[in-house]
């Protein structure tokens, strides 16, 4: 991705160099390792984060030139998703509300709760900011063997997507659905909303190629292979050996797949209806 000289976001909240230490809260590496692969990417983090209440005393560290790269390439991204989404809203009337993206180490407290690195990246509606501890990167791409900056660009715009859907209304109508539904049919209705938040990574991609020049050879393939590793079943199997569809909450690595390309494809809003009886 081309990414390098270009702006950065001024909505990243920095909070790296605040560590809150290990989580008092029992299974060891095992448990944190099951726990990312479980709610990677997370479209509703609210019922784990809850059980992640006690935190040790903070103390300051210091950041890597490394770490310090990749924070800089995460808010060029989150500036790109700016872009398209004031666009977007645009078009329709609308003014897009950015949304705040906080880089943290080991813990954090959001609206929703306090959250370990183990939950994954995830957006929160209650305080409308994104959450990522930037060694989720390592994860995606030494246990999950997604290589390449653009994957990481896909689950940021996959964050960003969840606050468009929060902006539009459809986050609190699933909220509120989900609510009144059986668990596994809570589940299915999950999964179409991450289908559409990777839809909607999809479509960022579209536009901010055409707007900004920013893909290069190979990038939409990166985006595919992250989107793939992330799947339901992929995940399953890897965790647990074998694969539970009624357990599904985002939708197997054909359908991530399979969304996120029909974004990039059509890069019109109206196709990512994943609501839709029979879309998914």
């Amino acid at each position: 991705m081309r990414w390098q000289g270009r702006r950065t976001s001024s909505n990243v909240e920095d909070r790296r160099k605040i560590s809150g230490g290990q989580m008092a809260v029992g299974g060891g590496v095992g448990t944190i390792v099951i726990a990312l692969i479980v709610w990677f990417l997370g479209g509703d983090p609210g019922q784990m984060l809850s059980g992640l209440q006690n935190m040790q005393t903070q103390e300051t560290v210091e950041t890597t030139a490394e770490e310090d790269q990749m924070a800089q390439f995460v808010s060029v991204v989150l500036a790109d998703t700016e872009e398209v989404w004031k666009m977007m809203f645009g078009q329709s009337g609308k003014t897009y509300r950015e949304p705040k993206l906080v880089l943290f180490r080991d813990q954090v407290q959001s609206a929703c709760g306090y959250a370990s690195a183990a939950s994954g990246p995830f957006y929160c509606s209650g305080d409308e900011k994104i959450y990522i501890d930037l060694s989720f990167c390592d994860v995606l791409k030494n246990r999950f063997g997604a290589q390449g900056d653009f994957a990481i660009a896909y689950v940021i715009a996959h964050e960003v997507g969840h606050h468009v859907q929060n902006q539009l209304g459809i986050l609190e109508q699933v909220q509120q659905e989900r609510s009144r539904l059986s668990e596994r049919d809570a589940n299915a209705l999950t999964v179409k909303l991450e289908l559409q938040a990777d839809f909607l990574a999809g479509l960022w991609a579209h536009h901010a190629d055409r707007m900004m020049d920013i893909l290069e050879t190979g990038d939409l393939e990166e985006a595919l292979r992250a989107a793939a590793a992330v799947g339901d079943d992929n995940i399953q199997m890897k965790s647990q050996g074998r694969i539970v569809p009624d357990d599904f909450t985002h939708g197997t690595s054909q359908q991530r797949m399979s969304w996120f390309r029909k974004g990039w494809e059509t890069g019109d809003l109206a196709q990512g209806d994943t609501f839709r009886r029979g879309a998914v």
